[in-house]
């Protein structure tokens, strides 16, 4: 294995890592059979805004690490390929 190699391994295992912990701090989005009969729709000044919440930064990291995860996997996957 060559630095490169390992040093993915590490990034890998790093946003493997995160993408865990910011998946699990997040709220649940399930509001039951009231949201599926009603349509759940929020049209309050708290709705409107829900970009700047907690809960929408830590969706856009999730998005962000997997991002990550995805490309640096293929990245390693085609280093592999073009070594061997």
């Amino acid at each position: 294995m060559s630095g490169i190699e390992i040093a993915a391994g590490v990034l890998l295992a790093v946003a493997s890592i995160i993408i865990i912990l910011v998946v699990l701090v997040q709220e649940s989005k399930d509001q039951g059979l009231t949201s599926a009969i009603g349509g759940g729709y929020n049209d309050s000044f708290y709705g409107k805004n829900t970009g700047n919440t907690r809960d929408a930064k830590l969706n856009r990291l999730t998005k962000i690490c997997a991002v990550i995860l995805f490309v640096i996997t293929l990245a390693v996957s085609i280093l592999h390929q073009v070594m061997n």
